[in-house]
């Protein structure tokens, strides 16, 4: 079966998350209890949000951060706590009224401007980092590196971003997830060679200014995602 457009998969993603599934992730973002499956996912992305977080400066007053695919705003509260200003854009409306709840009397919370949208559409804007975590996973590779290509016009020193690596243990989790009621299955995860990304990247013309800092995988249970970053030439 071809893989679904980039149009096609964007309406798919924002139909999941505020019609089907906004409460698990409500859930999963939170301290309450969930599945054992849904435990390891929740310390996954723990500790790839860490890993990411970890490759920016502690400090980073006077800088505008974007967080592509902000989802519950984990990430965009504590880039607001180091001192940024962060734009934080996700296509589920749902996830992002949830984002404004949870953090509206943090102190940092005036330093976030939340958006509903498409990450591809920001105009008139200009980033000294961007943050997309676990964001373009669902869709072709194609599409993906078209999105870093489309944002990296408008940041000037750094882009994080993960990926799903192609691997076989990942297929047969992906596999075994479809037992899962048809309402909790999330859009499918487009897997990617690491090397063929890294080939596309570089092979890139939009992106012949950047240049592949670091990667790292966290996989842990049902979680397995990879990051990459790609750092602006001096």
């Amino acid at each position: 079966m071809a893989a679904a457009n980039y149009q096609e998969r964007r309406k798919q993603i924002e139909n999941y998350f505020d019609r089907s599934a906004a409460d698990v992730w409500a859930r999963l973002t939170s301290d309450e209890p969930v599945s054992g499956i849904r435990e390891t996912v929740r310390a996954g992305r723990e500790s790839m949000r860490t890993l990411l977080l970890s490759w920016l400066p502690r400090d980073l007053t006077g800088r505008q951060v974007l967080d592509a695919g902000c989802g519950t705003g984990v990430i965009a509260i504590e880039l607001a706590k180091r001192g940024a200003d962060v734009i934080a854009i996700d296509l589920s409306k749902s996830l992002i009224d949830l984002a404004k709840e949870r953090y509206s009397d943090i102190d940092e919370y005036h330093r976030i401007e939340f958006i509903v949208g498409d990450m591809r559409q920001l105009e008139g804007e200009r980033f000294d980092h961007l943050i997309a975590m676990d964001s373009i996973i669902h869709y072709a590779a194609r599409d993906g590196v078209r999105t870093l290509e489309t944002l990296a016009e408008s940041v000037d020193n750094s882009m994080a971003f993960t990926f799903a690596p192609k691997t076989l243990p990942l297929a047969a989790m992906h596999a075994f997830g479809k037992i899962f009621p048809r309402a909790d299955r999330s859009p499918a995860i487009e897997p990617i060679s690491p090397s063929s990304l890294t080939s596309t990247l570089l092979s890139s013309s939009e992106l012949n200014d950047w240049l592949i800092e670091r990667e790292h995988r966290v996989s842990n249970g049902f979680y397995t995602s990879q990051a990459m970053e790609l750092i602006r030439r001096c």
